[in-house]
């Protein structure tokens, strides 16, 4: 019977070894020892491989969290099933693909020392499939030959009676729970209830009892109403003319069934993403994110899912009737195939999924009416002439200094907490470190920004005559809603800000923790700048307890992500990011070539320069690479007198440890990234070679040559394709500030759009606006009575004084 249910199932399986299984074993239960253990060896990878969660899971009942990132924090955890996850889509059988993904996420979650319990619907839908081919089988063959192949394949199929279906199902879905929960290595009960199991005080005392006995067990409980004894339900009315089976809602019991089990979390998984705004499907419907007791009001409900009696309105009523009795809730999407593969486990790692309910309402606006201000203000921002923007950065960096004193104590209380707690490194604590000197020269940063805004939203980059009156303009306009993270550096706000607000861009500000106290009041300050044209919310910074990953799904509010801090944050917002493009660097791979024509004086000055004058940063020095002919020269020594006085460790490159009878430990990779007092030294036989290097183990991000040979310095310029290519120069000078951008979103190593240190220009995109004088396509045809002219006008000069 459970082959005939795999081959006639049209879901794509989660784990192919489970369901292949089900198919050789086709319903028989694995009953010998050595047969499990084999399950189990033959199974184990499946689940082995994600990563578990080590966070404490001692947690006293009592108050539901009230954060979304707490979840993580949860031991005992209740998921219910609804009727539209665990059938198929023709609501006859069950979807084995998307019960084998719940199976292995519950599975893990378990392993990871959390108790977990199932309330499922699906007895009523196996047994229909199973009773439906029994009455097919039992067809007489003679029946089945006099009433011709055409009238054979109409043949009526009787309405089935739920209570028989459940009953010819139960035993079916339980062997099919415990075969798939078997490969895990772990143990189900299955627990049958009816409404008077909890009505009557002695079975309410029973049932707790063995839920609990199988959790100290490290058993997981399968609950289910017993409808085999229930009354029938009503068929489901929204489907006409099709004859449906309803499965008996277990929101309710799974709602009690929390409560009475004091669990930490109750996920209500369905066939919607959660909880809508209005009708999901209808125009502007927006989900929401976090639902509050009293919310009802300004919600519809839309129609109930295809199979099933609990629409949304009953999932919201035992939702805020679980949050009551100090459980938790979510309710997400199950069956979504993109996502049912993991939406349990994003939501126990307090990833943004579903409708997240909470008795404890923000103190601010939301991240998503964050975004939509940022963009709404950023809008009006545009619209403002240029010296009104420029007037509003050079409040701005007034502001930094004459709040000077107040700023250095916030920035105190954080370095104080940074220090206390230990957790960061040396040069993250430089990061953080605010000064006098920091904001004069941000305010110097600032005021060059101003000065060079005037001409920048609106600047006409190319005008052409189409046709007579018709003329066509390219011009200059913000990208839209810009979101910066960066991590302990408190001075990158207002940098940041000040080119968002010069571009006319809104700008979302994500900062790093340990700079809380810092960013708070620069961004009051900027703020407060702002106002002076009403542009107050055009730069939000994000105080909620949204995750990076969760921020970078924001496709709908955001148009370009800016990741400001390690390669492994970028390298993170660019996996996490779906749908918004990423504007940075993961690494800073940074090359320095010592040609054989190099000047003994500039190169040691040039090196320490590059690798020891702040090695934490993305475009500071990581590999060295010296011409074969420099060893063991006095250059070369000189080389490495510096690099040790500076106390730099070096790495010798393969090639360079050739050559050497002792040598410095051999590099594990020459694409690494140290951000520390390190650096790789390898040899290379010419420019080409090095050249080639650069090429294959770069990032593209700042290389040099030191050479006194403008030939070859020359060759260099033009053959390295990285963004930054400098010559006799430290690659330390790869920055905004220090190009005359006035300051940097960002160093850029695509090949799209911006690259390279990224300033106001980076920060804008264009638009084509075309004014005509009732202008039509048919009138330039072979037959048509104008011709295009394709004439390039002058572009007209704003004045920037």
């Amino acid at each position: 019977m459970l082959s005939h249910i795999v081959s006639s199932s049209s879901f794509r399986p989660f784990s192919h070894r489970v369901l292949s299984w089900i198919r050789s074993t086709a319903g028989s239960r694995p009953n010998c020892l050595m047969q499990r253990l084999a399950f189990r060896l033959n199974f184990s990878r499946s689940w082995s491989n994600i990563p578990f969660i080590t966070v404490p899971l001692i947690r006293t009942h009592g108050k539901p969290f009230a954060h979304r990132s707490e979840l993580k924090h949860a031991k005992r955890i209740v998921v219910k099933l609804g009727s539209a996850v665990v059938t198929r889509g023709d609501e006859c059988g069950l979807a084995l693909g998307r019960l084998a993904s719940i199976v292995e996420q519950v599975s893990v979650l378990q392993n990871q020392g959390r108790e977990m319990i199932l309330v499922t619907s699906g007895a009523v839908a196996f047994g229909k499939q199973r009773l439906r081919h029994e009455i097919l089988l039992s067809q007489s063959v003679r029946q089945a030959l006099h009433s011709g192949q055409n009238q054979l394949s109409e043949m009526a199929i009787p309405v089935l009676e739920a209570r028989a279906c459940a009953a010819a199902g139960q035993s079916g879905l339980m062997a099919l729970y415990e075969a798939m929960f078997t490969q895990y290595s772990i143990c189900a009960a299955q627990i049958l209830v009816t409404n008077l199991d909890f009505h009557d005080e002695q079975k309410r005392r029973n049932l707790n009892g063995t839920l609990h006995e199988l959790l100290r067990m490290n058993i997981v409980p399968i609950v289910n109403t017993n409808d085999a004894v229930v009354p029938p339900a009503e068929p489901n009315s929204d489907l006409q003319g099709v004859n449906v089976i309803s499965v008996k809602d277990n929101d309710s019991l799974a709602a009690r069934l929390a409560v009475e089990m004091k669990t930490d979390l109750l996920i209500l998984l369905s066939d919607v993403e959660g909880l809508f705004d209005r009708p999901p499907g209808s125009d502007d419907s927006k989900l929401i994110d976090i639902f509050y007791p009293g919310d009802q009001q300004s919600v519809t409900f839309g129609t109930k899912s295809r199979v099933g009696l609990g629409g949304m309105e009953a999932k919201v009523k035992a939702a805020l009737w679980a949050l009551q009795g100090g459980t938790s809730v979510v309710i997400a999407n199950g069956t979504h195939p993109k996502v049912s593969g993991h939406v349990i486990t994003d939501i126990v790692e307090g990833k943004k999924v579903g409708t997240f309910f909470s008795e404890v309402k923000p103190a601010g606006p939301t991240v998503e009416q964050q975004g939509e201000m940022a963009r709404s203000g950023g809008r009006t921002l545009a619209t403002l002439m240029p010296e009104q923007r420029a007037e509003i950065i050079y409040r701005l960096a007034d502001l930094l200094t004459d709040q000077r004193e107040e700023i250095l104590l916030a920035n105190k209380k954080d370095m104080e907490e940074a220090e206390g707690k230990g957790r960061l490194a040396s040069p993250l604590l430089k990061r953080l470190s605010l000064s006098t000197s920091k904001l004069n020269s941000l305010a110097i940063g600032l005021r060059q920004i101003a000065a060079s805004s005037q001409d920048s939203v609106g600047r006409v980059l190319r005008r052409t005559r189409i046709a007579k009156d018709l003329e066509l303009e390219q011009v200059t306009v913000p990208i839209g809603v810009l979101l910066v993270i960066f991590e302990s550096r408190p001075d990158c706000l207002p940098q940041v800000a000040a080119l968002a607000i010069a571009s006319g861009n809104g700008l979302l500000l994500k900062g790093g923790k340990e700079a809380a106290h810092s960013n708070r009041i620069l961004h009051h300050l900027t703020q407060e700048a702002l106002s002076l044209h009403g542009v107050r919310d055009a730069v939000q910074l994000v105080n909620t307890r949204e995750d990076v990953e969760d921020l970078c799904r924001l496709d709908k509010l955001i148009d370009l992500i800016i990741p400001r801090g390690s390669s492994q944050l970028v390298r993170d917002i660019q996996k996490a990011a779906k749908g918004v493009p990423v504007m940075g660097h993961s690494e800073g791979i940074c090359h320095m070539y010592v040609d054989t024509e190099a000047s003994v004086d500039k190169v040691t000055r040039l090196v320490r320069d590059s690798k020891c004058e702040y090695p934490a940063a993305c475009n500071a020095l990581e590999t060295l690479l010296i011409h074969r002919d420099l060893l063991r020269t006095p250059l070369f020594d000189q080389i490495i007198d510096m690099l040790r006085v500076e106390q730099v460790k070096i790495h010798a490159g393969p090639k360079f440890a050739s050559y050497l009878t002792f040598s410095p430990s051999e590099v594990k990779s020459l694409r690494t990234e140290y951000g520390d007092l390190e650096c790789c030294i390898e040899v290379v036989d010419n420019v080409q070679d090095a050249i080639d290097h650069i090429h294959k183990y770069g990032s593209s991000h700042t290389d040099v040559i030191v050479t006194e040979n403008e030939k070859t310095a020359e060759f260099f310029l033009q053959h390295v394709d990285s963004a930054c290519v400098f010559w006799n120069a430290s690659t330390r000078f790869s920055d905004g500030y220090r190009f005359g951008l006035g300051a940097e979103v960002g160093i850029s190593t695509s090949r799209i759009h911006a690259r390279g240190p990224v300033g106001l220009e980076g920060l804008l995109t264009t638009k084509w606006l075309l004014r005509g004088r009732d202008h039509v396509v048919s009138d330039f045809s072979e037959n048509g009575t104008l011709k295009y002219l394709h004439e390039n006008l002058p572009i007209p000069q704003r004045n920037t004084n």
